[in-house]
């Protein structure tokens, strides 16, 4: 069986208009809907981060930078700086 050239041009040129009409499709839809891609967007992010908490299941009032209750606090030692002239320390 042989093929020849003008076969397999038209099959190229087929295929790639069918590529192109694709993409031109594609482009169109998202032009189209993407206020509302976007918003589905931030709506998944914000899902994710937040994750299942409700309204009431932050701490109100909680101090979220102190240490725990079981842990030292650091040791104060003498300062580790050059002695400025003139000063008692």
């Amino acid at each position: 069986m042989k093929f020849k050239f003008n076969d397999i041009a038209n099959a190229i040129s087929v295929i790639s208009g069918v590529s192109l009409a694709g993409i031109i499709g594609v482009g169109t839809y998202i032009f189209v809907n993407k206020d509302a891609i976007i918003d589905d967007i931030k709506d998944a992010a914000v899902e994710s981060v937040v994750g299942g908490m409700g309204a009431g299941a932050l701490p109100i009032g909680a101090p979220d930078l102190a240490p725990p209750a079981d842990q030292a606090s650091v040791p104060q030692g003498p300062s580790m700086g050059l002695p400025i002239p003139g000063s008692p320390f």
